[in-house]
């Protein structure tokens, strides 16, 4: 088919447009990447208050996740065609870019440290303010904690592989935006991969972040108990995003070539 009749990009132009990208994001100064994961780590605590709310509006009936669910996706809308900056999306962009050229390798590095730290920073504090605060209705913010218990409690070997599928889920987001420049179609495979990650439970080193840490402001869990949990999500998304989702689009692209 002619070039100019194609209307998919092929996986090598893609690639191409995600080492563009982490090309832009590695020369960004520390700073801009810092306030960016700031607010992308806030931000991304709507995901679990929706379903604290939902689940508070219903009660515990089937439908509740469901509907929960499919409200879930809009603080990932807001963070990724946003433009800020999460840790999950890094586990695609500069490691595509370093594959290709090892000299990348120290500012990956200093970008996963800058964006992840402040990720955590900007969780904590909306944890804070969803459990200590009245910014939301009554009971939503011991319902978002309870969610949060709810999550650390079960054994790290259950919460890597659910922290695998989430990794895996959200670098796959990250790749397909690069297939499309149109912002609806990039909204749909937002919404349609983040309602999974909802529906699913699954765990992840940010969104999933800010409930813990209310369960941890609100006595449920120690703080061994959340680092436990964190230790278990980061190493499961590491696996997901960089081990699946990089490494097999790098595979299919370089085999091709």
């Amino acid at each position: 088919m002619p070039e100019h009749e194609r209307m998919r990009p092929s996986a090598a132009e893609i690639y191409e447009r995600v080492k563009q990208d982490a090309r832009e994001e590695l020369d960004r100064q520390p700073a801009g990447l810092g306030f960016s994961g700031l607010i992308a780590g806030a931000t991304l605590g709507f995901s679990g208050i929706v379903l604290a709310a939902v689940q508070v509006a219903l009660g515990a009936r089937p439908s509740t996740n469901l509907i929960g669910s499919l409200f879930y996706p809009v603080a990932f809308l807001a963070v990724i065609l946003g433009r800020a900056q999460f840790f999950t999306e890094n586990t695609l962009y500069p490691v595509a870019l370093v594959f290709d050229d090892r000299r990348y390798v120290s500012a990956t590095l200093r970008i996963w440290v800058i964006v992840f730290v402040t990720n955590l920073i900007g969780a904590l504090i909306f944890a804070l303010v969803a459990v200590k605060t009245g910014a939301f209705p009554h009971g939503v913010g011991p319902e978002f904690a309870r969610l949060g218990d709810k999550l650390a409690s079960d054994p790290f070997v259950h919460n890597f592989w659910s922290a695998i599928m989430a990794g895996w889920l959200l670098a796959l987001i990250a790749w397909l935006v690069e297939a499309t420049e149109v912002a609806i179609g990039q909204a749909v495979v937002i919404w349609a991969l983040g309602f999974l990650v909802g529906f699913l439970q699954l765990d992840h080193s940010v969104a999933s972040t800010a409930e813990v840490f209310g369960a941890t402001i609100n006595g449920a869990l120690s703080v061994g108990d959340t680092l436990w949990w964190l230790a278990a999500a980061l190493l499961g998304n590491i696996v997901g995003g960089v081990g699946i989702v990089a490494i097999l689009n790098y595979g299919q692209v370089r085999a091709g070539d």
